[in-house]
């Protein structure tokens, strides 16, 4: 049987939060009214490829138990091209949240559990270190060949694992340092077993990162890898590249790199698959209905309803605007869902044909500023890794203007943090050195030995080099923090400390923060309503994601083998997360987690601008079966767990 144990204590907290979400989505049955609007077991193109022998029968395509969705609003019809935007060469995972969310389990719509994918159940011991996975009999890839057991086992212990193909075993399969093991059980029974509880594994496996197991068939990607093609050298040195890994990513891609939209020859378990690609100069990336997709709706109609999506890809966020008060977009929420675009965007609904839907903040942290604490010159270190330095600056950025000018007033000072309300909030974490008291300021900086000042009023270090540093942003992802950062610009001017807002492509931003090469860097900071699925600012876990200190992340994913050692506090939140990870029990996770929030709050690593708050998107009004409201996260990689195969276009 499933094991229905809550092994996430925020859920409740969530589940109000996100209250009201999809009453709809958890209908068993539908009205017979509705049931005489479904056209038919297959989209019209299929059949008639059917029809003329080109393609089997949808009974051999689909498992012997597809899964069933029940659409949000009623069963719809087929056809019709759903037109989103990207922005730029960089903007895979805009492509992911709309298509790749088919891992072992998934979300529910109100981001309160997971829920069986491609597995149709599960099994969990008493201890949390075995789980059973049982999967879909008869399920196939896009190319009609058997997905299996062997899939699954081959993606982990081929592939995840491996140390030329990743430097470190992802996150999500690995446990108090150590990596769990995914054995074939049957064909269609997959096991993973662990040498430690781990209460939180179901929760991780429904997230993107989580999508490891379900992401390389092997009857493709073997031809890649050495263990199973002993002359996959001869391929690397036709296809010009340094080693099998690099060539292994190129073919079959991970799960937020480009490449893994870059194949159109590479089989998925996605409801559509790419015909053209996402490659260095493309304008659009188009994907068609994968034939052999394994859901159903309710009335037996292979998914998805719409027969393809076409990304088109605008150079800046200007282009996106304008082609979604055209109506050239159907749905959209990336790049263009700032307070700023909200007036433009309501005024010209009926112009665009298009309503707006909430997103629902579960971030923490609208503008997380992340100053590098090992930064490689040690001056710098020595001054952006002072916590009082960190709090002066704190006590000298004027968070009303801030949230008065960039968020027109819908905000509140905030650092980081579970959201209030959540039954994990941290007073100090959350509120500490967020008023604004510039005498306090200018007294602890010149405290600090940086009193003397140049002919500009800047301050000088001891060295008698200015007090400066750059904050690395990604303009075109997120344009309000270019916003805010201007105004902090100015009010670190008034206590004589120098900062350049260093705008730059996205690529490049990632390239400088995985190198260690940055001052400091800004992303808006998650954590909000799912910390357990993204503490990143808590400790250095994430190592793309936890700027202050990328070289202790790779400590810790490392089990100590790569990067930098980290200082106590952070060896302490790092063993106690494992543990709370670790920990069924709800109180008690909550108690150790309160230990990590204590000890984050004493560290004051990262500095907070204003709390998340809720985003908007548009629709166009002939998309039926979309929520008028759903989670904005990356854990709940909007729209994805949404359903959008079940989407559909009235005429």
């Amino acid at each position: 049987m499933n094991d229905t144990r809550d092994p996430f204590a925020p859920r409740l907290a969530r589940r109000a939060v996100l209250q009201g979400i999809a009453g709809a989505a958890a209908m068993t049955a539908l009205p017979g009214a509705l049931r005489a609007q479904a056209a038919g077991k297959e989209a019209p193109a299929l059949a008639k490829l059917v029809g003329e022998g080109k393609l089997a029968a949808l009974a051999q395509r689909l498992p012997e138990k597809p899964m069933v969705v029940t659409p949000f609003e009623k069963v719809g019809v087929y056809g019709g091209s759903l037109r989103r935007g990207l922005r730029g060469s960089a903007d895979h995972n805009g492509i992911l949240r709309m298509v790749g969310n088919q891992g072992l389990v998934r979300w529910n719509l109100q981001f309160t559990e997971p829920l069986p994918n491609v597995a149709e159940r599960w099994e969990v011991n008493a201890d949390s270190t075995e789980f059973t996975f049982f999967l879909r009999k008869g399920m196939k890839w896009s190319d009609g060949k058997p997905f299996t057991a062997d899939d699954i086992v081959f993606a982990v212990e081929d592939c995840a694992k491996n140390s030329e193909l990743y430097k470190s075993v992802p996150s999500p399969l690995v446990i108090a340092g150590k990596a769990g093991t995914a054995t074939k059980v049957d064909e269609t029974t997959v096991k993973f077993t662990f040498a430690s509880p781990y209460a939180l594994f179901l929760d991780l496996m429904a997230t993107p990162l989580g999508q490891h197991p379900t992401l390389f068939p092997k009857h493709y990607c073997g031809q890649f890898h050495p263990k199973y093609n002993p002359a996959v050298a001869d391929l690397v040195k036709q296809a010009n590249v340094s080693d099998w890994g690099a060539l292994f990513r190129i073919k079959c891609g991970d799960i937020e790199i480009p490449s893994r939209w870059g194949n159109p020859d590479k089989p998925t378990i996605d409801p559509w698959v790419v015909k053209e690609p996402y490659t260095g100069g493309a304008t659009r990336v188009t994907m068609e209905r994968n034939p052999f997709f394994w859901q159903v709706d309710t009335e037996g109609n292979q998914l998805p309803y719409v027969d393809r999506i076409s990304f088109s890809i605008s150079q800046d966020v200007e282009s996106l605007m304008l082609d979604a008060v055209s109506g050239r977009l159907d749905i959209q929420d990336r790049h263009i869902d700032t307070l700023q675009n909200k007036p433009t965007l309501s005024q010209n609904m009926k112009k665009g044909g298009y309503r707006l839907v909430e997103l629902i903040a579960s971030s923490s942290q609208q503008c997380q500023i992340y100053f590098n604490i090992t930064h490689k010159d040690p001056k710098m270190r020595e001054m952006l890794g002072s916590k009082e330095f960190r709090q002066a600056l704190s006590l000298g950025m004027d968070r009303k203007e801030i949230i008065d000018i960039v968020y027109l007033g819908q905000s509140e000072p905030y650092q980081a943090g579970p959201r209030p309300g959540h039954p994990w909030f941290n007073e100090k974490l959350g509120r500490q050195y967020t008023e604004f008291d510039k005498a306090k300021a200018n007294a602890m900086l010149d405290k600090l030995g940086y009193g003397k000042k140049d002919a500009q009023g800047m301050r000088l270090r001891p060295d008698g080099q200015k007090v400066f540093f750059s904050i690395d942003v990604i303009p075109t992802l997120y344009p309000d923090l270019v916003d805010v950062l201007e105004l902090v610009k100015r009010h670190w001017a008034d206590i004589g400390v120098d900062m350049k807002v260093n705008t730059i492509e996205r690529a490049l931003y990632y390239t400088r923060g995985d190198n260690n090469d940055h001052d400091a860097a800004v992303w808006p900071g998650p954590g909000g309503l799912d910390p357990m699925l993204d503490p990143r600012d808590y400790f250095a876990q994430h190592p793309q994601g936890s700027r202050y200190a990328v070289p202790w992340t790779l400590w810790y994913v490392s089990g100590g083998k790569d990067g930098q050692e980290p200082p106590e506090s952070q060896k302490q939140r790092m063993k106690l997360f494992d543990d709370a990870r670790a920990t069924s029990d709800l109180k008690k996770r909550g108690e150790i987690m309160k230990q990590v929030f204590d000890l984050a709050a004493d560290a004051f690593e990262t500095l907070g601008v204003c709390l998340a708050v809720n985003n908007f998107g548009v629709v166009k009004t002939n998309l039926k079966n979309v929520p008028e409201k759903y989670p904005n996260a990356w854990t709940w990689p909007n729209p994805g767990p949404a359903l959008p195969q079940q989407f559909y276009f009235t005429t």
